[in-house]
């Protein structure tokens, strides 16, 4: 529903690989079912917070923008780059696998803060990739540095909120979906 939603927002009507995007998510999503998770968690500690980066938020969300940036590359996606569409179709399929595995746990986190963190990240990092392109030095170390960090602090925000220190998930949560909710509103202005 968000992909309908940001097409909507955006005003975007072209989905650059978008076929590749749904066949590549699926036949990941589907590897990943079968795998299992490739970090078993621990506890509260630092192996959940890596289980969180590898298995659950920061991976299953960065994949798709580093294949589309290959399939750029290779040429086999034409017109512009579309990262965040590409991504957010990427996602539906691993969405759809996801909560009929997490369902079973029925954890709300798992089934309702996840999917979120994986659309900031997958429309956050975008945001950042067109400001990089703008070409001034100063935002462009700016831009580098929200790209690394925003990974990081949503699998830091699902960690949090999986160890019930709250304020602390809801503090990284707010900061990985503001440029996703920046973003949206920038867009719409534009669109219009």
């Amino acid at each position: 529903m968000f992909y309908l939603f940001w097409r909507a927002v955006t005003g975007n009507t072209s989905s650059a690989g978008g076929v590749w995007a749904l066949l590549l998510g699926s036949v990941i999503a589907m590897i990943q079912f079968f795998l299992g998770n490739l970090v078993e968690p621990g506890g509260f500690g630092f192996s959940r917070w890596v289980s969180g980066c590898i298995d659950i938020v920061t991976l299953p969300a960065i994949a798709p923008l580093l294949i589309y940036l290959f399939l750029l590359f290779f040429k086999f996606v034409s017109g512009t780059s579309d990262f965040a569409n590409f991504a957010l179709l990427w996602l539906i399929p691993a969405g759809a696998i996801r909560a009929l595995s997490w369902s079973s746990v029925n954890d709300p986190v798992l089934l309702l803060l996840v999917p979120v963190l994986w659309s900031a990240i997958a429309t956050g990092i975008p945001f950042f990739i067109d400001i990089m392109k703008k070409g001034k030095k100063t935002r462009m170390v700016l831009a580098i540095l929200a790209i690394l960090v925003i990974p990081l602090a949503a699998a830091s925000s699902y960690w949090a909120f999986y160890a019930q220190r709250t304020y602390l998930g809801v503090l990284l949560f707010l900061a990985v979906c503001g440029p996703m909710l920046f973003n949206a509103f920038s867009s719409f202005l534009k669109a219009e």
